[in-house]
């Protein structure tokens, strides 16, 4: 029996031990005071900068053009936006016994996050599935969204994000949508500037998610929310999301087969279906949890990291697959060799 082919090295993600050392400092030397209400108005602005950014970056073009594939995109985003909150509800019934109420509330709105974009396009293309799928189901899913994540969050988490009230309409419209919008609106000028400036804005993107994560976590620490949560509980919390993302990994790719999907497709699909944005849950987190935003995001960044893991793994052996179409021609050329008789013995 073949041994499975582990990579030499799993991918600790550089930025998610920027994020940890934030948290660190968070812990350490929060913001306090005068402080923390500086830290808030600038995490506020940092928001608001993110999702101009989505917004300018997103070609209207390329999604349009994508819309030939909507049996794929229907299927990522029902993976995304229905199957992983039906699962995150339905581990309601692990509180009290491995989860408290608070890990939990951040346990279902990591299944209410949107898909990600750059590593789904990147484990597509190590394990040669669907690339131009990939980007267009990661592009809809991050578009659908800016929607769909704190209406559900809202609906399913109730008082804990801020539940139907016109305040947290008001800063979701102020902070989150009407600066997508006005990116799409200016994406025609500010287009070719993004690409120029891509690497520098790529370092504004994540020094502003840092930004987010330290005050929310300020926020937390300042509270003392953090003696409510011990290690047996953080070691249950990284089970539960083991399963949850075995059970996604598993659903989205023999899901896929049974609704006809080729190799390519299935691949795109388990990969853009399973996996969770840390980019778009951690500023969404901060405008729907508020002062609760370090317990909300703490299991979104252990599933962040654990999905980068074992996807990792599960590309490079996509990748040694033989490929259908490279097997469809050899048979084609033996096949014509098997049907001419043999030369007969003189």
């Amino acid at each position: 029996m073949r041994r499975p082919h582990l990579p030499a090295r799993l991918p600790l993600d550089p930025y998610i031990l920027a994020l940890l050392a934030t948290v660190g400092l968070a812990a350490l030397l929060p913001a306090r005071g005068p402080a923390a209400t500086a830290a808030d108005l600038a995490s506020t602005a940092a928001v608001a900068l993110l999702f101009f950014l989505y917004g300018a970056r997103l070609s209207t073009r390329e999604a349009l053009d994508g819309l030939r594939h909507w049996r794929l995109h229907l299927t990522v985003l029902a993976c995304t936006f229905v199957l992983f909150p039906l699962l995150g509800l339905a581990a309601r019934g692990l509180v009290p016994g491995l989860l408290t109420a608070p890990l939990y509330g951040g346990l279902l709105f990591l299944c209410l996050v949107p898909s990600t974009v750059q590593s789904s396009i990147a484990f597509t293309s190590i394990a040669r599935g669907n690339v131009p799928a990939a980007i267009c189901a990661g592009s809809f899913s991050s578009l659908a969204g800016i929607v769909l994540t704190p209406l559900l969050a809202a609906a399913l988490l109730g008082g804990d994000a801020g539940g139907f009230s016109l305040d947290s309409l008001l800063k979701i419209t102020l902070q989150l949508l009407l600066p997508f919008l006005l990116g799409q609106a200016l994406r025609p000028w500010a287009g070719g500037f993004l690409v120029r400036h891509k690497q520098v804005l790529g370092y504004v993107d994540r020094g502003s998610i840092l930004l987010v994560v330290y005050a929310a976590f300020s926020a937390g620490v300042v509270a003392g929310i953090w003696h409510r949560v011990s290690l047996p509980r953080l070691a249950a919390l990284m089970l539960v999301e083991a399963v949850l993302l075995a059970v996604m990994l598993l659903a989205t790719w023999y899901g896929a087969a049974r609704l006809g999907f080729g190799r390519a497709d299935r691949i795109a699909i388990q990969f853009a279906g399973s996996k969770k944005s840390l980019a778009a849950g951690l500023p969404m987190a901060s405008v729907l949890f508020g002062a609760h935003a370090a317990l909300a995001v703490l299991p979104l960044m252990l599933f962040h990291q654990m999905q980068l893991m074992v996807c990792a793994v599960i590309a490079r052996r996509r990748a040694q697959d033989p490929a259908p179409e490279l097997a469809a021609e050899r048979v084609a050329d033996v096949s014509p060799a098997l049907e001419r008789p043999a030369p007969r013995a003189r």
